[in-house]
């Protein structure tokens, strides 16, 4: 039966990972064909299809009332992008970054934590009766990620280099609609697949869906922004293998719980506070390695470094679950 449940959860994130890759290639070859430039379709079709397995996963989570996987998710994969993706991809190749990357992106993403951190903590904060994340809530997230996309379209109009970064296939209208449409029916089959098995996972072996949604979830809905990241550093586009992780970082947040929470509110477990301090530290922590020896360089020691911090942390998942 594990055996079972094992099969149907990779078959699950296959299926989920390949129809966010079939969604944005029709998304793009629309695009394109409605003469919108590779840096727009970059910055907005592709950074939505890399951040569709967390939402549709999140979705189905939260209106199924795990909240815990839900929430878990999106820490995790958070926690996962900094530490591990930028672990792996920095020790592959030194990762340089443009100014505006230190200077803006890295701070936003570390304003949307925070603001998470505000947001979910209302009895600690507000003193409410209790700790949800509203549909409020879910409407001031959305008005960062409009602050963030804002900032993304000043981005575009300034920027050029990133024009050839993107090779983009122009189909007939037909094979487009096609592939958008067996894209999106794939993401939600495959969500579904990889919810339930998780949670079946989780049950046999006695785990909890917040551990199940901070590991197995979120490293799974991550894998779009592990292989861009990692082939950009093999490649030493460096400023996209570093921008991928913080703009999915700043999606996750604002766009992902911002609308997750519009569909249905979700009642936040104050024992993820933890996890989130994680990231705030992460994330001050990669700001910190911009700053110091080789300014805005990831050197391949820091790299090493936020790579054992998530093998640090994981472990410290796990043992705290067994007790």
């Amino acid at each position: 039966m594990i055996a079972l449940t094992l099969t149907l959860l990779i078959a699950g994130f296959i299926v989920l990972i390949k129809g966010a890759d079939w969604l944005v290639a029709g998304a793009s070859s629309t695009a394109k064909k409605l003469n919108i430039s590779n840096l727009a379709i970059g910055l907005t079709v592709v950074a939505f299809g890399t951040s569709m397995p967390e939402m549709v996963v999140n979705i189905i989570s939260a209106t199924s009332g795990r909240n815990d996987a839900a929430f878990g998710n999106i820490i995790g994969s958070n926690n996962f992008n900094l530490l591990m993706i930028l672990g792996l991809s920095g020790m592959i190749y030194p990762l340089v970054v443009q100014k505006k990357t230190v200077s803006y992106e890295v701070p936003l993403s570390l304003v949307a934590a925070l603001l998470l951190y505000i947001l979910v903590n209302d009895q600690r904060i507000f003193h409410s009766s209790e700790n949800i994340l509203s549909r409020t809530d879910g409407i001031i997230l959305l008005v960062f990620f409009g602050i963030f996309l804002a900032y993304i379209y000043r981005t575009m109009k300034t920027a050029s280099d990133f024009e050839e970064e993107i090779s983009i296939t122009i189909y007939p209208g037909w094979k487009s609609f096609t592939l958008i449409a067996i894209g999106l029916i794939m993401l939600i089959g495959g969500g579904k697949l990889v919810v339930d098995n998780a949670v079946e996972l989780a049950r046999h072996f006695g785990l909890s869906e917040k551990l199940i949604g901070l590991t197995i979830l979120a490293a799974g809905t991550s894998l779009p922004e592990l292989a861009t990241s990692a082939v950009a550093a093999f490649r030493r586009n460096t400023d996209i293998a570093i921008g991928n992780v913080v703009g999915s970082n700043i999606f996750n947040i604002s766009l992902i719980l911002g609308v997750n929470s519009l569909i249905t509110p979700i009642p936040f477990n104050l024992d993820l506070n933890f996890d989130l301090y994680i990231l705030v530290i992460a994330t001050i922590v990669l700001l910190i390695f911009m700053f110091t020896l080789n300014t805005r360089k990831l050197d391949r020691w820091e790299a090493v470094l936020l790579f054992l911090g998530y093998l640090v942390y994981t472990y410290y998942l796990v043992s705290m679950e067994q007790k």
